[in-house]
């Protein structure tokens, strides 16, 4: 039944109010098009949806089952219309994050307490996805924007990237282990041993293979993992050499060293990216905003 939005506002708050003057006012249009409206909405429905005298107006029984329905309709579009309203004054809504497990907690932690304190009634969700997904999350508008290392095959159709700092990806061992310090060791002789490193779905996998493959090396790793801090643990109790950015690794711990590389790698970002043909909240404004 194709029937006008406006008319059942109108209903609504003549049903509330059971007063066509009241509702006049509330809507700012003529008491005679109130009653205009709902007589045209009694032809569409072809029902009495009120009883009219002189002294009152009255819900019918079947005014009553309309109302039941429209009531919670209405209340609903008001909340929609009040979280919109709220998040343009960041007053509410939600703030959507897409990031690593990694860079949540080595580089977001702060921003996401500063941000929580200037504006505690919006909400912060946050999808951890490996870079390669967050990118994927970005393109289908799960997200407001992602924070992802970079470079990022997945990001290529993305044209909005912000770079937010350098990183340098370092091999870590344990020194009793790995006897390897004060020395020069290059990526042909780190094939002999064993590889700890992040799985096929990480940049971090994607940016090592194609260092080997650029000295004509196979990388076989050792283990495959999703979470760099495990990589870490497994390297200190000797498990294998792992390759982590270093901003990962704790400061003066005895049981790990970085590897004196003869090749040098290139460095890598970490960006903040957002799709640039999706609408942008407020809140997702001022916590990029923030990160700069």
């Amino acid at each position: 039944m194709d029937i006008n939005y406006e008319l059942y506002k109108v209903f609504y708050h003549v049903a509330v109010t059971l007063s066509f003057s009241e509702a006049s006012k509330q809507l700012f249009i003529s008491q005679s098009a109130v009653s205009q409206s709902i007589k045209v909405l009694e032809k569409k429905l072809n029902q009495t949806l009120f009883i009219r005298s002189t002294k009152k107006v009255q819900l019918t029984p079947e005014g009553e089952i309309l109302l039941k329905h429209i009531e919670p309709a209405m209340n609903l579009i008001k909340r929609g219309e009040n979280q919109l309203l709220e998040a343009n004054t960041l007053n509410g809504g939600q703030l959507r994050i897409g990031a690593s497990d990694t860079i949540c907690r080595y580089y977001l932690v702060p921003f996401f307490r500063e941000f929580h304190l200037k504006y505690p009634n919006v909400h912060i969700k946050v999808a951890n996805q490996t870079s390669i997904a967050c990118a994927k999350m970005l393109e289908n508008g799960q997200v407001d924007f992602i924070i992802t290392n970079y470079p990022n095959s997945s990001l290529s159709n993305v044209q909005s990237i912000r770079s937010l700092r350098e990183f340098s990806d370092v091999f870590v061992a344990n020194p009793e282990h790995f006897p390897l310090g004060g020395r020069k060791i290059g990526l042909q002789e780190l094939q002999t041993y064993p590889i700890l490193m992040l799985d096929r779905k990480s940049t971090t996998s994607e940016f090592l293979h194609h260092m080997f493959q650029k000295n004509q090396l196979d990388l076989v790793p050792e283990i495959e993992l999703t979470s760099n801090d495990l990589l870490i643990d497994l390297a200190r109790i000797g498990l294998g050499i792992a390759f982590v950015p270093d901003f990962c690794i704790p400061k003066d711990d005895k049981e790990l060293f970085v590897l004196d590389l003869e090749e040098t790698l290139p460095k890598r970002q970490i960006v903040v990216a957002h799709n640039e043909n999706l609408p942008i909240s407020q809140a997702a404004k001022q916590f990029m905003e923030m990160l700069r």
